[in-house]
């Protein structure tokens, strides 16, 4: 083989290296954490106790394609962005 090939092969191990890393630590983790988030919003149903990227606290009344009407404990009436809720609250 060539001499420049061969010092070349140093560079290109570190290269994939590099992106299996990328890959490992930043691509993988977010897909999953946006399937996740996926199949919260598939599986939200009236009733459902959830939390939203602002920090409160409801439960669900309607559900349409993009939003969410969220009854919070003193009784008010919110209409939120589906994607603004992040998770079910504790202990539900």
């Amino acid at each position: 083989m060539d001499e420049q090939f061969l010092g070349l092969l140093p560079l290109l191990f570190f290269f994939v290296l590099m992106f299996a890393a990328m890959y490992f630590f930043t691509i993988r983790p977010q897909r999953k954490r946006q399937k996740e988030q996926e199949e919260l919003l598939l599986s939200l149903k009236k009733g459902s106790r959830v939390v939203t990227s602002g920090g409160i606290y409801g439960v669900v009344e309607t559900i349409d394609d993009t939003s969410v009407v969220l009854k919070t404990e003193s009784g008010a009436l919110l209409r939120m962005a589906k994607m603004s809720v992040v998770g079910r609250q504790p202990g539900n």
